[in-house]
């Protein structure tokens, strides 16, 4: 299997860390689903240690979701090939509950997380560095080994450590991977300049060069499908990945059609409102025993709470929320706002559509520093004024 079921150019959701969880990937595939999901990135060290139980929370999925690939990271080869093993029999899968005949439908693996400590480690980005391609080849094999053909293998990278380095791109394309995404920065740039395509599509050259089967795609400041199909085109690329462009609009993978109210900047504050409360339902039933806390939903507050009149107002008050029976309270009494007594004065109805800025002080003189304590004081203050909830 080497991804010949999908598309060209297909276009896959990026592994985000605390982002791409189940529910979230539900979400998506429930409005305008991509042809692949990345799972957040799980360390194959720990699931091979006492701390698998607590991991594993990041492999859930259901079948709704359709192509899960699951990206690993870590450090030992050995622990790379046994889990590998458990991916491909669906070892892993019936002990997330999964019914017989669902499984996941690839494994990536990240070699190219910046993030400071992954790298101290030696892991992730670390590997792109000369000195560690022994292990990374180490890896690579291992892995490949314990999927024993059964599943497709790729690799996530970006195109340099410190500066742009092609001799990593020749050292992956010779390791017979499935699949190659590209990120066009390097390590060192982070996310603080703008991705390179020209990059990208010199390694997808490199890929023609060298007569290699390897899937070959682009990742990096994707802001919408059209422009995605365009870079796939002009560079010739087996696929488009789309990260960080999903929280400016959760229709991103939705094919242009004669259809054109289905976009993201029709959907009115209901609309936006009500999908913020079905993802937080979902958050709810799925981990119902706290496995995720509640400020997780913080960043996914902002991808659905935007664009319209009160919007920021509403999003300050539901990222103090302390539970998601909270925030549902508040979306339901924003939602119902528009059905104050008609008596009310025009400056009443200005005024709770008016972004409200304070600094809390309680008794004593000293700031409130808790969520709750501060949510108690901002809903007594509009008590006192006769105000119910923004």
């Amino acid at each position: 299997m080497r991804y010949d079921d999908l598309p060209r150019p297909f276009f896959a959701l990026a592994p985000m860390d605390d982002v791409t969880d189940t529910v979230f990937r539900q979400m998506v595939a429930s409005t305008a689903a991509p042809d692949l999901f990345f799972t957040e990135f799980v360390n194959v060290d720990g699931l091979m240690s006492s701390g698998r139980e607590h991991l594993l929370k990041k492999l859930r999925f259901v079948p709704a979701e359709g192509r899960v690939v699951v990206q690993l990271w870590g450090l030992k080869p050995e622990n790379f090939r046994a889990v590998a093993a458990q991916i491909a029999d669906g070892t892993l899968a019936r002990e997330l509950g999964l019914p017989d005949g669902v499984n996941f439908y690839a494994v990536d693996l990240n070699m190219g997380c910046p993030a400071k400590s992954e790298v101290k480690s030696g892991t992730c980005a670390a590997l792109i560095r000369p000195e560690n391609r022994p292990l990374a080849a180490a890896i690579i094999a291992a892995t490949r080994d314990g999927l024993d053909g059964r599943l497709p293998l790729s690799v996530k990278t970006r195109v340099g450590f410190s500066e742009v380095d092609m001799t990593w791109f020749d050292f992956l394309l010779h390791q017979s991977l499935d699949m190659l995404v590209v990120h066009g920065r390097t390590r060192k740039q982070m996310s603080k300049v703008p991705a390179d395509w020209d990059l990208i599509g010199r390694v997808r050259q490199l890929r023609d060069e060298l007569g290699v089967q390897t899937l070959i795609v682009g990742n990096g400041d994707v802001m919408s499908r059209a422009q995605g199909e365009t870079l796939a085109t002009q560079y010739k690329l087996d696929g488009i990945m789309i990260g960080r462009g999903v929280f400016h609009n959760p229709l991103i993978f939705l094919e242009d059609g004669p259809i054109k109210s289905i976009k993201w900047e029709n959907y009115d504050k209901a609309m936006r409102v009500d999908l913020f409360r079905r993802h937080v339902e979902l958050f709810a039933t799925t981990w119902q025993t706290g496995e995720r806390p509640v400020v997780t939903l913080n960043k996914f507050c902002k991808i659905y709470v935007q664009g319209f009149d009160g919007a920021s107002a509403l999003r300050a008050a539901l990222m103090m929320a302390s539970s998601t029976a909270e925030i549902l309270e508040l979306l339901d009494n924003h939602k119902n706002t528009k059905l104050v007594a008609p008596q009310l004065s025009k400056t009443y109805h200005k005024a709770m559509n008016t972004t409200i800025k304070a600094i809390v002080f309680d008794s004593d003189g000293t700031i409130l520093d808790t969520r709750q304590l501060i949510f108690q004081g901002y809903k007594a203050v509009l008590v006192r004024h006769g105000r119910e909830h923004i």
